[in-house]
């Protein structure tokens, strides 16, 4: 089981990026020091930046120093955002985005991008470039272990300009020009399967969530859905608001999410009493995380829902994204929260009702949809409960 997490986490780029989000809520505040008396860390920075006989770079620095701030606290979930990513965290968590339509994941050679996925109809995939592709240059420029971030950053462009992509396809090197576009990160994806059983695969809680997954509850149960099974597998969370209005879809009148900020005020989000009636089934899995783990217990505690698959993670704080005068972004945790029933799940997570295990091959495909419902045996256990 350890080395099936490790292997996952590797796979995860995207996760392992927004898992520090998960149920985010953005606050922009200007951060400044009381007092005209020099800390520490500022008198040290003096120090270095007139002192110092070699190379050295400010920015730098002060990066490094709030990584090791934030790392002290020895919470996984609180992270620091350098001002040069400031904007592209703030696209993924708008599930929009300016670039090629791909999931990427560094090789752990660093000997390249493997593609994970390509959004359907976007421009990557127009291009030709297809998932297992590895992109070994950007440019022109190969991927070297001193710069991967810096060749990778070549992706990133203005929208409407073109990027040279080399991609390694069975043992053989191809360069395709790939348009950058803005792009829509679909959040809520779906299909029928058998007897009348719908899938809804949730990316993430973050922008748009709600309005796309109850708009395709609607579109599926026109299609003659009388069953559904949310798929919230590889997960990160995302903001509360967006989870709470989908529970509030789906559940009858009663507490839905409850949160404990750092100066004791809580905040207890309710539904009304309309739902949907319908049997449902969730899959989960160890990278599920904060919403999606709420989600779970949420239709579980309320018996509206099956859980499926594996154990998950277990994030029971919530951050506030607090922007610097910098630029830069630093996200703390400063609360808990609970599910209706007034539980944590901090270190404990959700545990399925039917736990299926799959091997990593299988969690690889899952994780890239290159996987049919049909060959999925979290689904297939899935649709065996709803029957």
């Amino acid at each position: 089981m350890e080395k099936n997490n490790k292997i996952i986490r590797i796979l995860s780029y995207v996760l392992t990026a927004l898992a520090g989000a998960a149920i985010a809520v953005a606050v922009t505040v200007s951060i400044m020091l009381p007092g005209s008396v020099p800390t520490k860390l500022e008198s040290l920075e003096n120090l270095i930046l007139k002192c110092f006989i070699g190379d050295k770079d400010q920015t730098t620095m002060e990066d490094a120093a709030a990584h090791a701030m934030i790392a002290s606290l020895g919470d996984r979930w609180s992270y620091y955002i350098p001002a040069k990513e400031v904007a592209a965290y703030e696209e993924r968590m708008s599930n929009a985005y300016v670039g090629i339509g791909v999931t990427i994941s560094a090789r752990p050679d660093n000997g390249g991008l493997t593609i994970l996925n390509v959004t359907p109809e976007g421009p990557a995939d127009q291009a030709g470039l297809k998932a297992n592709d590895v992109i070994v240059a950007v440019e022109g420029e190969r991927f070297t272990s001193e710069n991967m971030n810096e060749v990778q950053d070549k992706i990133r462009g203005e929208e409407g300009t073109e990027v040279q992509i080399t991609v390694l396809r069975d043992a053989e090197e191809k360069t395709f020009s790939v348009k950058r576009m803005h792009i829509n990160t679909p959040v809520a994806k779906g299909q029928m399967l058998e007897n009348g059983v719908g899938l809804i695969k949730i990316v993430n809680f973050n922008n748009n969530c709600a309005k796309e997954t109850i708009e395709l509850i609607e579109k599926l149960k026109e299609q003659g859905a009388q069953k559904l099974i949310f798929d919230v597998r590889f997960n990160p969370g995302g903001y509360a608001s967006e989870l709470v209005k989908v529970l509030d879809y789906l559940l009858p009148e009663g507490e839905l999410f409850r949160t404990v900020d750092y100066n004791g005020n809580e905040n207890v989000d309710k539904s009304d009493a309309s739902f949907l009636d319908m049997p449902m089934a969730v899959l989960v899995n160890d990278s599920s995380y904060s919403a999606a783990e709420f989600f779970a217990a949420a239709l579980q505690e309320y018996e509206a829902g099956t859980v499926v698959g594996q154990k998950t993670c277990g994030k029971g704080y919530f951050q506030n994204t607090f922007y610097l005068p910098d630029g830069s972004a630093v996200g703390i945790s400063v609360g808990k929260y609970f599910t209706p029933k007034g539980v944590s799940l901090a270190g404990v997570g959700i545990t399925p009702e039917i736990s299926v295990e799959v091997s990593e091959d299988v969690a690889a495909q899952i994780y890239s949809e290159q996987l049919e419902p049909m060959q999925d045996p979290q689904v297939l256990a899935a649709l065996e409960a709803l029957k």
